[in-house]
């Protein structure tokens, strides 16, 4: 098989109307993603965040890195992990948050001040406390 017969079979040439309406779901999807920070949805926020991001990742994938037009196979392989990272993701946060208002702050660091080099005393010299010398 010579090489211009290779890439005859696999030139997808995009038109630039899909490539645009796919950068302007992008930047909606970016919108979106900022607007739902506004908004209090309580334990929602990380899962509407974690399902645009996934969105965006399966856009990218299927658009910029062409697997659109490749297998479909492929194209589903890759959004199903995306989804399961974006569930992953989501799971580990959600735990992470459910045990933060048990945690306390020391009260040791209430009460440290920033000090500079001037305030910290000086130790004494080791051969003035050493009884031997």
């Amino acid at each position: 098989m010579s090489h211009s017969a290779h890439s005859d079979d696999h030139v997808h040439a995009v038109p630039l109307r899909i490539l645009f309406a796919v950068f302007a779901a992008l930047i909606i999807l970016t919108f979106l993603t900022v607007g739902v920070t506004k908004v209090d949805l309580g334990g929602l926020n990380i899962w509407i965040a974690l399902g645009v991001a996934v969105a965006k990742a399966i856009l990218v994938a299927l658009y910029f890195m062409h697997l659109r037009w490749d297998s479909p196979y492929n194209s589903l392989i890759l959004a199903v992990a995306f989804v399961f990272v974006g569930i992953f993701i989501g799971f580990a946060l959600k735990d992470s948050l459910e045990y933060q208002k048990y945690v306390e702050r020391p009260a040791l660091l209430d009460r440290l001040q920033p000090q500079t080099i001037q305030d910290i005393p000086k130790l004494p010299d080791s051969s003035e406390s050493d009884p031997a010398h």
